[in-house]
C-alpha cells in the first residue's frame, strides 16, 4: 500500500493539480493523507471537489514556531502519523508528479532502499522548466557531511519504507527540516538510492517555502547556529540522550 502524505497550507491555486498528477498513479488501495495546517483560503472545498474516496484529510493544530521551516515540518510529521502505507511518498501543495514518478521509485523501494530521492525539474509558477535538472544545478546530498554542510534535499522528491518512521519520528522541536531529519535517519539506519531522472517538477514561486534552486539570503551567523543545531539533535538521537 502506497501512501503519499501532503501538507497543506493556502494552497488554493496549485492544489488540484497536484493532487490530479497524483491519483491517476495510485490503485485504489492507496491513500493521499492531506494535513491541512488552518487553511482559510479554498483548499479544503478544491480538495474535496475531487470527490476521491482515497483522499483523506485531517488537521493539524498550529502553534507558532521559532523558523519558518517548523510549520512545514510538523505539519508533515502531522500527516506521517496517519499514514497507513507500506510505502510513503511526500508531496508539497504546489508541484507535479510526473506519470512515472510513483512506479519508478517503487521499483527502488521494493529493491530494498530504505529510502529514494529523484531529480526534479525547477519550473516558474506557469510550470515552465527553467532547469532541467536540479542535481545538475545543486549536485547531490549524498553523505552525512554533505547534508551538515550543504544540505540540497527536497521532501517532495523522497519516497520511503515505513520502517524509517520509527527512527525519525518524532521529529526535532524546531530549526530541522522534515526532508533534512529523514535523509539522516536513512543514511543513519538504512540505505539512501537516488535515480538521476527529473520525476517531478519542482514550482518555484514567491509563497515557497524553500530556497533549492535560489541563493539563500540567510546571514552567516544564521547558518552556522543552524547547523550547530542541526548536529546536536542528530547526535542527541543517535546517542539516545
Amino acid at each position: 500500500m502506497v501512501s503519499v502524505c501532503v501538507a497543506t497550507y493556502n494552497g488554493e491555486k496549485y492544489i488540484r493539480q497536484q493532487l490530479e498528477s497524483i491519483l491517476p498513479q495510485l490503485s485504489d488501495r492507496d491513500e493521499v493523507v492531506v494535513s491541512d495546517d488552518g487553511s482559510t483560503d479554498g483548499t479544503l472545498k478544491s480538495i474535496e471537489s475531487l470527490e476521491d474516496e482515497r483522499i483523506r484529510i485531517v488537521h493539524h493544530e498550529k502553534k507558532r514556531e521559532v523558523v519558518s521551516w517548523d510549520y512545514a515540518t510538523h505539519n508533515f510529521e502531522n500527516t506521517l502519523r496517519q499514514a497507513k502505507g507500506d510505502f510513503i511518498f511526500l508531496s508539497d501543495q504546489d508541484d507535479v508528479f510526473m506519470p512515472n514518478k510513483i512506479s519508478r521509485m517503487l521499483e527502488i523501494l521494493k529493491g530494498g532502499a530504505t529510502l529514494v530521492v529523484c531529480d526534479s525539474s525547477i519550473c516558474d509558477d506557469e510550470l515552465r522548466v527553467l532547469h532541467p535538472s536540479l542535481f545538475a544545478v545543486e549536485g547531490k546530498t549524498q553523505t552525512l557531511l554533505g547534508a551538515f554542510l550543504h544540505n540540497r534535499l527536497l521532501g517532495c522528491c523522497m519516497a520511503f519504507r515505513r520502517e524509517l518512521l520509527s527512527y525519525a519520528l518524532p521529529f526535532p522541536e524546531t530549526r530541522v527540516g522534515h526532508d533534512l531529519w529523514l535523509f539522516l535517519m536513512a543514511r543513519t539506519y538504512g540505505t539512501v538510492a537516488f535515480i538521476d531522472e527529473p520525476l517531478h517538477l519542482y514550482r518555484r514561486h514567491e509563497g515557497t517555502v524553500t530556497t533549492s534552486g535560489t541563493t539563500t539570503n540567510y546571514p552567516l551567523w544564521f547558518r552556522l547556529e543552524y547547523r550547530l543545531y542541526i548536529l546536536f539533535a542528530y547526535l542527541r538521537k543517535i546517542m539516545r540522550l
